[in-house]
């Protein structure tokens, strides 16, 4: 007899977003644009997308939804994310926007090797 057992997505808890994030860099690929983007465990966040200027926005852990929120200069209000993970690939995922594969590596890695 043979099993087979079916891959699932799972939706991050609150506290699985804040540990991976927390003083790691998010590496991906955003609107056709390579970035990294740095959580700092003070809240503070930078994004570096390639050929364009770093932006400093501010993030935060949404415990009620298990949501990742960040909030950018120009923003009104924060915008929430879920993060995924499926066969071991993490995922932001919205209501507006397909799942985008991310990967995370220790520390503050702004610039690529």
């Amino acid at each position: 007899m043979t099993t087979s057992v079916a891959a699932q997505s799972v939706k991050l808890t609150a506290q699985e977003i804040t540990v991976l994030l927390t003083g790691n860099t998010a590496i991906g690929v955003w609107q056709g644009a390579k970035y990294r983007q740095f959580f700092s465990a003070d809240g503070s966040t930078i994004y570096a997308q390639e050929g364009s200027r770093s932006t400093l926005g501010e993030w935060r852990i949404d415990t009620t939804r298990d949501e990742y929120q960040s909030i950018w200069a120009r923003d009104v209000d924060w915008e929430g994310w879920f993060v995924m993970e499926y066969l071991g690939a993490y995922f932001w995922v919205s209501k507006s926007t397909p799942p985008t594969p991310f990967r995370v590596v220790a520390g503050q890695q702004l610039i690529a090797d």
